[in-house]
């Protein structure tokens, strides 16, 4: 077995990528301190294509070398804002329709292999 090569995956260039159907979702990061994490999110949300994702509080911004360490390249192709206070980014997203979920290890949050997001929703 080979690692395929970048042209072998036929992946979509930032333009096509902007201009193809987005999954109706926004990723919101509130002050994650690994900018490597923050690079996997935008490499993971490029390869889901969500719509955007929001960078809230002291979660680290592009352009920076460690971002783009693990995000490949993905700063350039997934939308993103920033919003210092996490309270203004849902808010926007509510207004905006989005159903509201959060992801957090707790001990009475469903496990994600369990969980069915609602349909046909933001």
């Amino acid at each position: 077995m080979s690692k395929l090569k970048l042209d072998e995956l036929k992946r979509a260039t930032v333009d096509e990528f902007k201009k193809q159907d987005k999954l109706p979702l926004t990723v919101v990061l509130d002050s994650v301190r690994s900018m490597h994490n923050v690079g996997s999110i935008f490499r993971t949300s490029d390869g889901f294509a969500v719509e955007q994702v929001f960078l809230c509080g002291i979660t680290a911004q592009p352009p920076h070398r460690e971002i783009e360490k693990t995000a490949l390249g993905a700063t350039q192709s997934i939308d993103w804002s920033y919003f210092e206070n996490i309270s203004d980014a849902i808010s926007n997203l509510k207004e905006d329709g989005y159903h509201i979920i959060a992801i957090e290890q707790a001990s009475n949050s469903v496990m994600l292999n369990e969980f069915n997001p609602p349909t046909n929703e933001k």
